[in-house]
C-alpha cells in the first residue's frame, strides 16, 4: 500500500481497514491504530515535522502520549510497467517525490 493511500484511509477514519483481516483478532485495535499513526508521522512531507527515532521509541512505549495529526506524506513508492525494446513486459520500482537539494558555495 502506498503512503498516500494509507494517509487517505487514515483521514477517512477507516485505518483498521488497512490491517490484514486474518490478524485483526490477534492485536488490540488501539495498538494497530497507534502503529499506523506513528508510521504516517514518519513519512510526512516536511522532514521537520517527522519525529526523531528516540521520539518514535517513546511514542511506541507510551499509552498516554498524545500524538500529533499526521500531515500529507512526502512520497510514495510504486511500480511502473513498461515495454522494453524486446517487447517483453517488466516492472521497475520507482520513487516519486518533490525533494529539492540546495548547496551554498562559500568563498
Amino acid at each position: 500500500m502506498k503512503a498516500t493511500e494509507a494517509w487517505r484511509i487514515w483521514c477517512a477514519g477507516k485505518c483498521l481497514e488497512m490491517m490484514d483481516p486474518t490478524l485483526i483478532k490477534s492485536f488490540r485495535a488501539s495498538e494497530v491504530v497507534k502503529c499506523l499513526h506513528i508510521g504516517l508521522l514518519c513519512v510526512q512531507q516536511d522532514a521537520g515535522d517527522r519525529p526523531t527515532m528516540s521520539t518514535v521509541v517513546l511514542m511506541l512505549g507510551s499509552d498516554t502520549m498524545t500524538l500529533p495529526k499526521p500531515n500529507h506524506p512526502a512520497f510514495s513508492v510504486g511500480k511502473l510497467t513498461y515495454k522494453e525494446a524486446s517487447t517483453s513486459r517488466s516492472s521497475k520500482n520507482l520513487s516519486i517525490n518533490d525533494v529539492t537539494v540546495s548547496t551554498d558555495l562559500v568563498r
